[in-house]
């Protein structure tokens, strides 16, 4: 359940968004793509409302799932033809930067393959192109590198980070904190519907005590569990 929240997301930010399961994140990602027009008060993207002018966001907007339904009988190449064209782009735009960042992530040789055997890994490749063919002006990121291997991780990070310094506002939602405190310009952590903390890494570890971690200061605002005595408790449960 989201509670009224206030959040502004400008260009050029790279945004984290943090919160236990339930805490309404996904709630918010799917109000702010349009995914869903069910909620009270207003939001926009671009300028556009995103109950009353869909469309028009949703021209503007990347998003990349975690886990997402392939046409897995089409090649990464036809899959991303047809994302382009539904953004109107061009078929020979469409084939040169999907080939270019295909074979930058390591799948020069599976462009025109069927992705029935494709890995998690693979596929996330495809989702994330798929997410930023269309150059879009906010790009919505749920768990972005789930699957990769180590060095499309960095690529991908590193992408991110010129995304936004080529102006595009990034919202990146994940529950891996080091990667969140490394690429985010900015934390927004969320429990229960209500923002808890907005600010930088430094700022939020200004507010809640020098030295901490990202992951300290997340388990102090949210309240989680003891994971000490959680984990004692589960291991004992094996004896």
């Amino acid at each position: 359940m989201l509670a009224p929240i206030d959040l502004d997301i400008h260009a050029g930010e790279v945004v984290g968004y943090l919160g236990p399961n339930g805490a309404g994140k996904t709630t918010t990602v799917k109000i702010l793509t349009g995914i869903t027009a069910e909620f009270h008060g207003s939001a926009e993207v671009c300028g556009f409302d995103v109950r009353k002018q869909p469309l028009e966001v949703k021209k503007r907007i990347g998003y990349v799932p975690e886990v997402a339904a392939l046409y897995e009988s089409l090649s990464p190449l036809e899959y991303l033809t047809f994302v382009g064209r539904v953004h109107h782009l061009d078929d020979a735009l469409i084939e040169r930067r999907a080939g270019e960042m295909l074979n930058l992530l390591g799948l020069a040789g599976e462009q025109r393959t069927p992705m029935f055997n494709f890995s998690k890994g693979m596929k996330q490749k495809v989702l994330f192109t798929a997410g930023v063919i269309h150059d879009p002006a906010v790009l919505f990121l749920d768990e972005p590198l789930s699957g990769l291997d180590v060095n499309a991780v960095m690529l991908v990070k590193e992408v991110i980070a010129q995304l936004a310094r080529a102006g595009k506002a990034i919202f990146y939602t994940s529950h891996l904190m080091d990667v969140v405190q490394s690429v985010c310009d900015r934390i927004v952590i969320l429990s229960q519907g209500r923002v808890l903390a907005d600010g930088s890494f430094a700022q939020l570890q200004e507010q809640q005590g020098q030295d901490q971690s990202l992951e300290n200061i997340f388990f102090k605002l949210t309240r989680s569990v003891d994971h000490v005595a959680m984990a004692s408790r589960f291991v004992q449960a094996l004896v």
